[in-house]
C-alpha cells in the first residue's frame, strides 16, 4: 500500500504528484485494472503467447535492421 507522509510547510499539489508518482511506479494502476473483470485461463493464455510473439518478432526486425548498415 502506498502511503506519503506531507510536511507542514509542503504544498498538497506537490505531495499529490509524489503519491501519484509512487503509485505508478509500484504498479497499483495497472494491477487494478488487469483484475478489474474476470479473465478466463484460455484468454490470459493467449495473450501471454501473443505478447511473446510480438517480442520474438521486434527481437527479429531489430537484428536484420542493424545487418543491412
Amino acid at each position: 500500500m502506498a502511503f506519503v507522509k506531507v510536511d507542514d510547510n509542503e504544498p498538497l499539489e506537490k505531495s499529490i504528484k509524489r503519491f501519484k508518482r509512487m503509485v505508478e511506479k509500484e504498479g497499483i494502476i495497472r494491477e487494478w485494472k488487469k483484475r478489474e473483470y474476470f479473465e478466463k485461463p484460455s484468454t490470459i493464455l493467449n495473450r501471454k503467447k501473443k505478447a511473446l510473439a510480438r517480442k520474438q518478432m521486434k527481437k527479429v526486425r531489430k537484428l536484420h535492421g542493424s545487418k543491412g548498415f
